[in-house]
């Protein structure tokens, strides 16, 4: 989707404003007394987020592309109605790689910024599914993602996920607390999915890591020595978690360098894999993070 001038009559002054974006893909820039954030409506993709002052919260790849055909890298790419790979479909879903339409936005009493996008109709077997997701930002973000059966047909398996990836100085000085005695499947190395047990209190990469922990909702702190900062993820309705950093190990696409594993992890917020949900015909179900910084 181009630019269309027909967007801006969603603008708040000094609060919400659409632009042109990198591709000419439109963008939508909020902006509170104490934080911005910017979202794409191609595949309602946020890709900034960053209190005033500070580091920004969101890591971008400087090889992402920008085009109506392909996701882009970084960011928050919206996971659904499946994650990981498929069978005759794309990579963690369709949502990702189709224009969401702009549907409101507003700023509330409290002085927070919202923007609501809605996906459009998917063909096939997922012709029944609605979703709109919902970008509010105060001192925090808040990303709301709600799923609808919105047909009579059969109930529908999904699984969805915020792929969240995360700024930091320097991987060799981050460490993640909140998933000790966690049980995890881990798809690094050749794995398989073997599953095993984070014993540390703290969790450090040191290495190729993609974990997925299933039953799972607790939060997670990201304690980064490098930028002085914690960030924390706040999750609801969400019972998987996924940490991922690609280290030197997994071959990655072009629109990723390589070298750029040094200052981003993913902490990923969902239902996927055996907690995949099954969405009855008239059902939404939500799934919620929120991301905030604290010294």
């Amino acid at each position: 989707m181009l630019m269309d001038e027909s967007l801006r009559a969603y603008e708040i002054p000094g609060s919400v404003s659409v632009v042109k974006g990198h591709g000419d893909l439109p963008k939508v820039i909020l902006t509170t007394a104490t934080a911005s954030a910017e979202a794409y409506l191609h595949g309602a993709h946020v890709t900034h987020f960053q209190k005033h002052g500070e580091p920004p919260v969101i890591f971008m790849s400087r090889n992402s592309g920008f085009a109506a055909d392909t996701p882009i890298r970084g960011g928050v790419p919206i996971c659904f109605p499946w994650f990981g790979g498929r069978e005759g479909g794309p990579s963690h879903g369709l949502a990702r790689l189709v224009d969401w339409r702009l549907a409101a936005t507003s700023v509330g009493k409290d002085g927070a910024v919202s923007v609501r996008f809605e996906l459009p109709l998917l063909a096939g077997e997922w012709s029944p599914l609605c979703a709109e997701f919902v970008v509010t930002l105060t001192d925090a973000l808040t990303m709301t993602l709600s799923m609808t059966h919105d047909g009579s047909a059969d109930a529908v398996r999904i699984e969805s996920c915020l792929h969240t990836y995360l700024h930091v100085g320097d991987i060799d000085r981050v460490t993640l607390t909140g998933l000790a005695a966690a049980p995890f499947d881990d798809f690094a190395f050749g794995a398989n999915g073997a599953r095993r047990v984070e014993h540390d209190a703290a969790l450090r990469i040191a290495q190729e890591t993609n974990r997925v922990y299933p039953d799972n909702a607790a939060a997670v702190e990201i304690e980064d020595a490098a930028l002085g900062r914690v960030i924390r993820v706040d999750k609801f309705e969400s019972q998987s978690t996924v940490v991922w950093n690609p280290w030197t190990t997994q071959k990655m696409p072009e629109d990723f360098d390589q070298a750029e594993y040094r200052q981003m992890v993913c902490v990923e917020s969902g239902n996927v894999k055996q907690n995949a949900l099954t969405l009855a015909p008239g059902e939404t179900k939500t799934l919620r993070v929120v991301l905030s910084t604290r010294p």
